[in-house]
């Protein structure tokens, strides 16, 4: 598709005020706002109703993906304070990482992994493009188990903590920034949709005859890389790694045999879905890496319903939404969200679209 789209579109005023910084207390009581997809009815609700608006029937996909606590930091061999977060482990011992305050360090240095007393020490490979770095971990373990040992939850840039970042908050953060299905590790940033879900409501969905089923996309940070077109059509995706196994195709084959609903829970999961989509609405097993970029007027081909967060202005996230929504409800639904004070991104409220 490369039809234009312009992305001033994809603009809105947000005060500030209503990007959510903290978690509330519990998962499922945010509030979601109700968009009908081929309609103009708007609904104020609470997401405690949203297994009361799921049919018998109906099928539930979420992604499982786990987040890794991938902010960690460095210290020079000078003294000098390094930022860093994970990206990748393209091999054994070897990190992709971005690095912010290592504009002095060179080629082939020796970096102390901070905290000391955890052992480890890196040593910077080269620099890429952007503060992107490769280094060598010592001694040699898994990228996660060295991060769960030093790394801190990899929270968006709109969400703020103090210097004094520590302790209760973080750990209140590494609990919350990471749903309750989580099993996959590998993604930088969270599938924020499904952190509303507590066990108490995948209980409910299940006894309402719901059916549930699981892919797998790796957040990374290109999700908040902002866009640097006037034009959507030029505009070249990031990929992510994703997986779908051959249970979920099976189940949204079964899901489509007795007319049920596929309902995405989130935009990672219906990238997925719609990548793997094939020909006749169902979904081939496999895995691989998605740019998948979806944008007015993309057609989809499997997914029926969406539950799903709010999103930045000019994201690529919002233009995925007004393709599935339309434009102008989608506009309609955010200038209510704006006048109703919802919460808005990672920690704040949902939208149900059917």
């Amino acid at each position: 598709m490369n039809e234009s789209f312009e992305i001033d579109r994809l603009d809105y005023e947000l005060p500030s005020e209503l990007i959510a910084q903290q978690p509330l207390p519990g998962r499922a009581s945010s509030r979601l706002l109700l968009v009908e997809r081929n309609g103009l009815g708007l609904d104020d609700a609470a997401f405690g109703d949203f297994p009361g608006l799921l049919n018998p029937g109906d099928l539930l996909v979420l992604n499982d993906t786990r987040v890794v606590p991938a902010k960690f930091r460095l210290r020079r061999k000078t003294g000098g304070r390094i930022e860093g977060l994970f990206l990748a482990e393209p091999s054994p011992g070897v990190w992709e990482v971005l690095l912010s305050g290592a504009g002095r360090v060179k080629q082939g240095e020796q970096l102390v992994v901070e905290p000391e007393q955890m052992g480890f020490m890196a040593k910077a490979l080269g620099r890429g493009d952007g503060g992107r770095w490769s280094l060598e971990i010592s001694p040699p373990a898994k990228a996660e188990e060295v991060l769960e040992r030093i790394g801190q939850p990899p929270l968006p840039p709109y969400i703020h903590r103090d210097k004094q970042y520590s302790g209760a908050q973080q750990n209140l953060d590494r609990s919350r920034y990471q749903t309750v299905f989580a099993q996959q590790p590998g993604a930088v940033a969270a599938p924020t949709a499904g952190l509303h879900f507590d066990e108490a409501t995948l209980s409910e969905i299940q006894e309402r005859g719901v059916s549930i089923a699981f892919a797998t996309l790796h957040v990374g940070m290109g999700t908040f890389a902002p866009l640097k077109v006037d034009d959507l059509s030029q505009h070249t995706m990031h990929t992510e790694r994703y997986e779908l196994p051959e249970r979920t195709a099976q189940a949204i084959a079964g899901c489509r045999e007795r007319g049920g609903r596929v309902i995405a829970v989130g935009t990672t999961s219906l990238r997925v879905l719609e990548t793997c989509a094939a020909s006749d609405g169902l979904v081939n097993s496999g895995n691989g890496q998605t740019n998948l970029f979806c944008y007015p007027p993309y057609r989809f081909a499997v997914v029926d319903a969406l539950l799903t967060n709010f999103h930045l202005p000019r994201s690529t996230l919002l233009a995925l939404v007004m393709a599935f929504a339309g434009e102008e409800r989608i506009q309609k639904a955010y200038q209510h969200a704006v006048e109703q004070e919802y919460r808005f991104f990672s920690y704040g409220d949902a939208m149900f679209i059917a």
